[in-house]
């Protein structure tokens, strides 16, 4: 599977388990909250994948991760949350894109 391919996959599941609670919750705004928060967690996951760092697997997806996420945080003023499980994500999807490595095509971006 190429790149870009992995890293749709990988954003598109991470955007979804990110956005599912916050369906049960009230917050204002609801329809830009979830396209905003749906939009950052998918650039999470499309980008570990397609960015080559030399750092491990893990060390990649908490840097994208927390880099993402800091201005969310920063803006909300709620970090625990949004750093959180933008780092855990980013380390979760780091490992597993790492260690499926095997079957990323190295390909030209």
């Amino acid at each position: 599977m190429s790149r870009i391919k992995t890293g749709v996959i990988a954003g598109l599941a991470f955007g979804i388990i990110d956005i599912v609670p916050m369906f049960f919750m009230n917050i204002p705004d609801r329809h830009l909250a979830l396209a905003g928060a749906f939009i950052n967690r998918f650039s999470i996951g499309f980008l570990i994948p397609n960015t080559i760092v030399p750092l491990p697997g893990w060390a990649t997806g908490l840097l994208i991760g927390l880099l993402l996420s800091l201005p969310d945080a920063i803006i909300t003023g709620i970090y625990g949350p949004i750093l959180g499980f933008g780092i855990i994500g980013g380390i979760v999807i780091g490992l597993l894109v790492n260690r499926k490595k095997y079957w990323i095509k190295d390909t030209h971006l």
